[in-house]
Parts: C-alpha cells; structure tokens; sequence
C-alpha cells in the first residue's frame, strides 16, 4: 500500500446539527429533521474538506395505540434514538400524544357535520385538546379543524350558547399567544366575536321582558367572558384595537358594566382600563357616563376587581370632565372610606382621592360663583 503523503486526508468527522421533530403527516410515525455536517480533516487535524446534508429519519410506531403509555415509549425512544437529545423528552411525549389521539380529530371534526348536539360534543372534544398549549401547534398542522370550527361557528352560533361558547374556547386557547394571532384574525373570529356580543346583549333585553332570561343568564354570561377574553387578547395589536373602537367596543363593553358576575366584571373593566389610554376612549367612555357605573362597583370584596376598576378610574381622572362625573357619583366618601379600612393598594386610592377631591373643590367653587351670580 503506497504510504500517505503530507495533506492526504487521515479520518471523517460527522456531527448532527439542527435536530427538529414533527409527526408524519400520514402514518403513525415521528420524523427527525436533521443536518449532518461532514468535514473531511488532513494529518494535523485540520478541516481539509466541508460538506452539509439535510437528512431525516423516520421513526415508525406501529404498537402506538389508544393504551400506549406516551411517557415511557417518548423515554425509549430519546434513549434509543441518538439523534434525540434528552431535553426534547416532552416534545417526543406530546407528539406521541397527538399520533395517539390523531385519528379521534378526524373524528371529532366528522362531528361538526352533525346535528347541534353532536357539534357541540365534537367542539367539546377538540377544545380538551387545545387546552393543552403544546397540542396547538399539531391542531394548526390538521387543515380542517380550525376551518370546521370557524364554519360552525359562523353558521350556527345563533342556535346554541353551548356551541358558541365551546368554539369560541378553542379559539380563545390560540388567541393566548401572540404568534396565533394571525390564524384567529384569519377566521374572522374577532369580528364574530362583536358581532355574538352585541347579539346577545339585546336577547337579554328581548328576554328580560319576557322573564325568561335567567335561565340563560348564567351561560350567557360565560360566552360573554370567554369572547371578551378573546378579544382583549387580539387587542395586544393597535390595528385591531383600532378596528374593535371603531365598531364601538367601548359603548359594548359600558352596557355590561350593568351585569353583576364579577368574573365577567373584570374583564370588562380590564379592557376599559387597557383602552383608557387613549383619549378617544377616553372620550367614549365620558360620552356613556362610564364613571357612574364604574363607581358602583367601589367598595367591592373581589379585590382584583376593586383594583382594575381604581386603577382605570386613576386613569380617567386626569380628565377634567370624568373628574367631574365622579364628583356627581359620590366616589370620594368611597375612595375616602377605603383608605380608612386600610385596603390594600393605598396609593392608588391616595392618588385618586387627591384628583376627586380636587375636581370636588373646583365644582364647590363653580357652583358658588354660579350663587353669587344669580344673588
């Protein structure tokens, strides 16, 4: 054998890189994208020759079924499976998960074909598994779903509270991370959203005069929740915010100041304060004689809703006319006997004390003066 010359190649180095997981599209399989960087090194050790490859495994699991236990076959295979590193375990496990339960989405979305009763038991099912963050990215990858769902809803929302409510739940599920934002926006579902809200605040006026709304009050206000939830989520974007004020979000969300579920209270107040910063809400909300509803939520035992609702009356104070409206609501006794209680979130009750108690005098003044002149 000829002996090697200086610079002739010695050995092959190979290393995996970028290694990244998803399910096979059509079989009870994972599949391993990864690159393989091969470098050729000279006598020294020296890389002489460079090359990279993309390259995938396919790992079949054809004893997965609806008994597999996920945790142990996701540990055998990132031990079996080298190009799996340890810390992509819950990845492994939450994929086999989705295989496992893969063929019953299908099924589920053969239910939203079905009478009202089916559509809410296929909806019902689809949303215990968006309720799992790590099941959304997989339920974006089975087309039909979302689109099922956003059909159903746009459909027949009308006819049941039910299926409304557990839709909107999926969607509420996506609408919690930023990077979803895009795909809820895509089904139109915030728009639908207004549009259910404003629905179902004049059912419970057409209702109400027929006593037959209580029966509905308390699911009523369940889908109210969950799509304002929705909503404030999808309003992280100022275009879309801009887009809910000008369907007149904040004259929606006064109208439920009147309900009395305080989880539902919250969020509404939430929003009011989130949209407060702005002064056409600002002016919105004068317009609609918020304040005075606002006040009647102060004192309250919810103490996340006392502070919200504080805090956006602070934010409202700096307005003279809203200054003026709390002055006619009679908040500062109110404000006052909180921070005799000793509630917590003092400073804030200060601050607003301060800027009530100063409109208060400025109105004292005005309604003297105004006196003297007719005197």
């Amino acid at each position: 054998m000829d002996s090697l010359q200086a610079g002739d190649p010695l050995y092959l180095k190979r290393r995996v890189k970028g290694c990244s997981l998803e399910v096979h599209p059509t079989e009870r399989a994972l599949v391993v994208q990864y690159e393989l960087e091969a470098t050729v090194l000279g006598e020294l050790g020296n890389p002489m020759v460079g090359e990279r490859k993309e390259c995938q495994k396919i790992i079949r699991l054809k004893s997965l079924n609806a008994h597999t236990d996920t945790s142990s076959l996701a540990r055998k295979i990132v031990e079996e499976c080298q190009l799996i590193h340890s810390s992509k375990l819950r990845e492994v496990e939450q994929l086999l998960f989705y295989l496992q339960n893969r063929k019953h989405i299908d099924e589920y979305v053969e239910l939203l074909y079905e009478d009202i009763q089916e559509k809410i038991r296929g909806a019902a099912l689809i949303f215990q598994l968006a309720r799992n963050p790590d099941n959304l990215e997989e339920l974006i990858q089975n087309e039909t779903v979302l689109g099922a769902l956003a059909r159903v809803l746009r459909e027949d929302w009308k006819q049941s509270v039910d299926l409304a409510t557990t839709i909107i739940y999926v969607f509420f599920c996506f609408s919690s991370f930023s990077q979803f934002h895009g795909l809820v926006t895509h089904f139109k579902i915030g728009a639908l959203c207004m549009n259910i809200i404003e629905h179902e605040l004049k059912r419970k006026e057409h209702e109400k005069s027929f006593r037959k709304y209580q029966s509905l009050l308390t699911k009523q206000e369940q889908l109210l929740r969950v799509a304002l939830c929705l909503l404030l989520n999808l309003a992280e974007d100022p275009r879309t915010e801009l887009k809910m004020r000008n369907k007149n979000i904040v004259h929606t969300l006064v109208k439920i100041l009147d309900r009395d579920d305080e989880k539902l209270l919250v969020v509404v107040v939430s929003f009011l304060k989130k949209l407060s910063i702005f002064l056409e809400n600002k002016n919105d909300m004068a317009e609609t004689f918020a304040v005075e509803k606002l006040s009647r939520l102060v004192p309250c035992d919810h103490e996340e809703l006392l502070s919200t609702n504080l805090r956006l009356l602070l934010n409202l104070s700096f307005d003279t006319s809203l200054r003026g409206q709390m002055v006619h609501a009679g908040l500062l006794p109110k404000v006052s006997s909180l921070l005799g209680a000793g509630r917590r979130g003092g400073e804030v009750f200060r601050d607003l004390e301060r800027a009530v108690f100063l409109a208060r005098g400025r109105f004292l003044a005005q309604e003297a003066r105004r006196t003297h002149n007719i005197s």
